[in-house]
């Protein structure tokens, strides 16, 4: 089986193989990922991180080999905490995304395939209690910050970047930050953490779902504090929640039914 590696900004995955069909998730810049089926210029590929299938275009393949995929399974990387350029030449440069993986990192290079890179920006760091076993405050700070930095980013149908995201997408991108791989879909996410029963004992970090007329779960979105939720609806945007849901101040009216709340991170 033949793997790749996103060596661009996002790149679009498809439902089918075709520019017509919807996106259903994007890759974003150093996730990998193994080609199922070939197809023309397409490719149906499976990401490696959450499972996800879907199509492709063969123009924005990056091989890489079997043992460089083993290895980047086998470690966490650090993610890009800002809008940044990566160097690959003098003369190249690659623009990359907040909440980027950085292969390999080694505070001044990362290796993508067999090629060298350069990056001097903000990464997130262990060593400063930002990975999955880090201090509850200092992954909860990083949580919040990092939300914020995603207010006002459009709403887009299977994306995950700063422009242009979805609910679950935004969720995706945030626990990525702290070391926490998350499914790609709302519906996949509820089945993690523990169940928070009343909407007055939710904390800061703590997911809420939403479901629709026939029960299915349809958006996420992340408690803030004061009981409000940042979500990805329009827009990335702050409102309150309540046990109805949420209420949407600007339409002045509630928009989202209130299912579940989990809760993803202690001590």
């Amino acid at each position: 089986m033949e793997h790749g590696i996103c060596a661009l900004s996002v790149v679009p995955v498809r439902a089918e193989p075709t520019d017509k069909a919807e996106i259903v998730t994007q890759l974003v810049f150093g996730e990998c990922y193994s080609i199922l089926l070939a197809q023309g210029q397409w490719i149906q590929i499976r990401t490696t991180a959450d499972q996800y299938v879907g199509w492709m275009d063969v123009k924005q393949h990056t091989s890489i080999t079997t043992d460089y995929l083993a290895a980047w399974q086998a470690q966490d990387h650090p993610r890009t905490l800002d809008v940044v350029q990566i160097v690959s030449d003098p003369d190249t440069r690659i623009p990359v995304q907040l909440g980027s993986r950085l292969p390999f990192f080694d505070g001044m290079t990362l290796r993508l395939g067999e090629r060298q890179l350069f990056y001097n920006g903000a990464a997130t760091n262990p060593q400063n209690g930002h990975g999955p076993h880090g201090p509850l405050d200092a992954r909860l700070r990083l949580l919040q910050k990092m939300a914020l930095v995603y207010l006002k980013a459009p709403y887009l149908w299977g994306g995950k970047s700063l422009f242009g995201i979805d609910c679950s997408g935004l969720m995706q991108q945030l626990y990525g930050l702290i070391g926490v791989q998350l499914p790609r879909d709302a519906r996949q996410q509820i089945n993690h953490g523990q169940t928070v029963h009343f909407v007055a004992q939710t904390q800061p970090g703590d997911l809420a779902f939403f479901d629709n007329a026939e029960g299915n779960i349809v958006h996420v979105g992340l408690l803030l504090d004061d009981q409000q939720i940042i979500h990805a609806s329009g827009e990335v945007r702050i409102d309150p929640l309540d046990h109805n849901g949420i209420f949407n101040r600007d339409r002045q009216k509630y928009t989202h039914k209130l299912r579940l709340i989990k809760r993803l991170l202690t001590e």
